[in-house]
């Protein structure tokens, strides 16, 4: 997983709990990278469940719940860091219907070895879409959120219902209609 993923979570970690939380968080996960990231670094799916799973052990807080929150969080970070890439669409459908033939494409610009989840997207009605979610790092829920942050970015609200495609959560389905 690229740098830019880990080092958001940690930000994120420490504007709710502070830097000596992160520290801890860090110092108690026995991390193979020993917990020193750079957003251009690439580091082992493994290491962001590790710190998932402490994180939800410490703050009694489902991993999936915080994965969702994490990933609300994350889109505003990729507004701020990756606008160019987010300024061609006026609205949330529209920007999530370029996923993977226009933002991943450009992420893939940046960064040739980033392992993407693959998106198919269909929309049915204009205020209904379906997207259909597949990844081998089984990260469901933080798609969810960036969803989410993608929605709230436009203003707008909808309805997403998660339905997992697989029992493993490799594919899942989401299904979101604009209110």
């Amino acid at each position: 997983m690229k740098g830019i993923v880990f080092t958001e979570l940690l930000e994120m970690v420490e504007e709710k709990y502070g830097y000596e939380f992160v520290d801890q968080l860090l110092s108690e996960s026995d991390l193979p990278s020993g917990g020193i990231y750079t957003a251009i670094g690439t580091y082992g799916h493994a290491e962001i469940m590790t710190l998932l799973r402490h994180l939800s052990q410490s703050t009694n807080t489902p991993v999936p719940d915080l994965m969702q929150t994490y990933g609300r969080y994350m889109f505003r970070a990729f507004t701020r860091s990756y606008y160019p890439l987010i300024e061609h669409s006026t609205t949330a459908f529209s920007l999530l219907k370029s996923i993977h033939h226009y933002i991943h494409v450009e992420v893939r610009k940046l960064y040739p070895d980033a392992e993407l989840p693959h998106f198919t997207v269909e929309q049915p009605t204009e205020n209904h879409l379906w997207m259909r979610y597949e990844s081998e790092r089984k990260m469901a829920d933080f798609a969810h959120g960036l969803i989410e942050g993608c929605l709230a970015h436009y203003g707008e609200t909808a309805t997403i219902e998660k339905t997992n495609v697989t029992e493993d959560g490799t594919v899942v389905l989401f299904d979101i209609m604009k209110q």
